[in-house]
C-alpha cells in the first residue's frame, strides 16, 4: 500500500481528493497548513507529497523545500499560479509535477498512478543520492559510482538502514534482523559489522556521514 500526504487548506479539496484516494486502496493523511504538512511528514514515511502552493501560514514553496533537505519523495504541487515562470519556480524549489487550479480529480488520479507504476518498476534499484546505489536482485552496491563488495551480513545492515532512513536501530534489533542463526547476543557483533562497512563506505571513517552513530541508541542512515 502506498502512503500519501495530502497537503490544502481548502477541506471540501480535501475530502473529496481523498476519497477518490481511499477507493483506489491508498492510506492518505490529510494536512490543512504548512506546519501539519511538515510535521506530519517528519513522523511517517510516504511515498508521495500532493501539495497546494498556497497555504495560510507556510508557504507550499516552503513546505517543498523543507521536505527537500530530507527526502527525494515524489511531489506533485497544486497550484492557481499557471505562468510558465511559475511553473519553473516550482520545479526550482524541488517539485516533480504540476496540477493546475481548479483540476479533475481523476487526471489527478491517472498521474498518480503513473507515478506508482514508474516507483514499481524502479523498485527493484535503491538509490540514495548521488552516493549509494543498490540493486536488491543482484545484491550489487555502488557507492559515489563504485562497485563494493560486501558480505551477506554487511549488505543487510546496509539495505535495512537504506530503506528505514528516519529509523534509529538498536544493536539488538540489528542482531535480530540481519544475522540469521546468532547464537551469541553481543552488541560488540554489530559493532565489529558496523566498522567493517564504514571502510568499504566511507570517504572518512572518523567523520561517518552514511552510517551515523547515535550515542546510547544505536545507527542510522546519515544521508
Amino acid at each position: 500500500m502506498f502512503n500519501i500526504l495530502l497537503v490544502d487548506d481548502e477541506k471540501k479539496i480535501t475530502e473529496v481528493v481523498k476519497a477518490y484516494l481511499d477507493k483506489e486502496g491508498y492510506n492518505t493523511k490529510v494536512a490543512h497548513d504548512g506546519k501539519e504538512a511538515i510535521d506530519l511528514f517528519d513522523n511517517n514515511e510516504f511515498d508521495l507529497v500532493i501539495l497546494d502552493r498556497m497555504l495560510p501560514d507556510i508557504s507550499g514553496e516552503e513546505v517543498c523545500k523543507k521536505i527537500r533537505e530530507t527526502s527525494l519523495v515524489h511531489i506533485i504541487m497544486l497550484t492557481a499560479k499557471t505562468e510558465d515562470d511559475d511553473k519553473i519556480d516550482g520545479f526550482n524549489l524541488g517539485c516533480d509535477d504540476y496540477v493546475c487550479k481548479p483540476f479533475n480529480v481523476k487526471e489527478l488520479i491517472f498521474r498518480i498512478k503513473a507515478v506508482f507504476r514508474k516507483m514499481k518498476k524502479n523498485e527493484d534499484v535503491l538509490r540514495i543520492k548521488d552516493e549509494i546505489k543498490i540493486n536488491t536482485l543482484s545484491h550489487e552496491v555502488e557507492i559515489r559510482g563504485r562497485a563494493v563488495y560486501l558480505t551477506n551480513t554487511e549488505y543487510k545492515i546496509l539495505l535495512l538502514l537504506v530503506q528505514n532512513p528516519k529509523k534509529i536501530f538498536t544493536r539488538e534489533e540489528l542482531l535480530e534482523l540481519v544475522m540469521d542463526d546468532y547464537y551469541e547476543k553481543i552488541d560488540r557483533i554489530i559493532d565489529a559489522h558496523i566498522k567493517n562497512l564504514r571502510q568499504k563506505l566511507e570517504i572518512d571513517t572518523k567523520k561517518s556521514r552514511i552510517i551515523q552513530t547515535v550515542y546510547g541508541v544505536g545507527y542510522k542512515l546519515g544521508i
